[in-house]
């Protein structure tokens, strides 16, 4: 895993949500940037804070062992 620190976005990221994802004020939740070798991940809450970044792979792996937890 790759800290990225807080900068502007590129134009060409596109953050997601998850459509699992509600609360009552609609923010509680991560945010998910996929470019073809790294999978970013932010705060909703704080989407110009520090982000992880992690392979495609690892990535995978975790959204796998989530959907079996």
């Amino acid at each position: 895993m790759i800290r990225i620190p807080a900068t502007p976005d590129a134009p060409a990221l596109a953050w997601f949500r998850s459509s699992y994802s509600s609360s009552g004020d609609g923010n509680d939740c991560v945010e998910v940037a996929i470019t073809p070798a790294i999978v970013r991940v932010r705060d909703s809450k704080r989407p110009r804070r520090a982000r992880l970044a992690v392979t495609r792979a690892a990535w995978s792996a975790f959204v796998a062992d989530a959907r079996h937890g």
